[in-house]
C-alpha cells in the first residue's frame, strides 16, 4: 500500500524526519495486514493509521493531538493496545488450527490416495 498523504504532516507534528515515518508507516502497514489478514479493507487501513500514529508519538518528541488533550490521547493509546494484544492470541490460535487441519488433510488424504 502507498504511503498516506497526510505522513509529511504526522512527521513534521511529532518532529520525526520523513524518512523514519515512511519506515514507521511500513512497519504499521505490515503489522495492520497480518493482523486484519488483507490489505484492502477499511479495518486494515484505520488499524495502519492508528498504529503508525503510535509509532510516531512514540519516536517523537510531541503528540500529534493537542497538548490539552494529551492525557486523552495517552488513555486511548493503551486501549488500543489492549485491543491489538487480544486479537493477537486469536490470529495465533487461528494459525494453529490451520497448521493442524493442514498436517491432518496431509496425513490422512495421502493415506486414502494410496488405498
Amino acid at each position: 500500500m502507498k504511503a498516506p498523504k497526510i505522513l509529511p504532516w504526522i512527521a513534521h507534528r511529532t518532529g520525526i524526519s520523513e524518512e523514519l515515518a515512511l519506515k514507521l508507516w511500513r512497519r504499521a502497514a505490515g503489522e495492520a495486514e497480518t493482523l486484519c489478514g488483507c490489505c484492502d479493507s477499511s479495518d486494515y487501513y484505520r488499524l495502519a493509521v492508528e498504529r503508525f500514529v503510535d509509532y510516531a508519538e512514540a519516536e517523537g518528541n510531541r503528540s500529534v493531538a493537542r497538548e490539552s488533550v494529551k492525557a486523552g490521547t495517552c488513555l486511548s493509546w493503551v486501549w488500543r493496545h489492549q485491543n491489538r494484544v487480544s486479537k493477537l492470541g486469536l490470529i495465533s490460535a487461528q494459525s494453529i488450527i490451520r497448521l493442524w487441519e493442514n498436517n491432518l488433510n496431509d496425513l490422512f488424504g495421502g493415506q486414502r490416495h494410496a488405498a
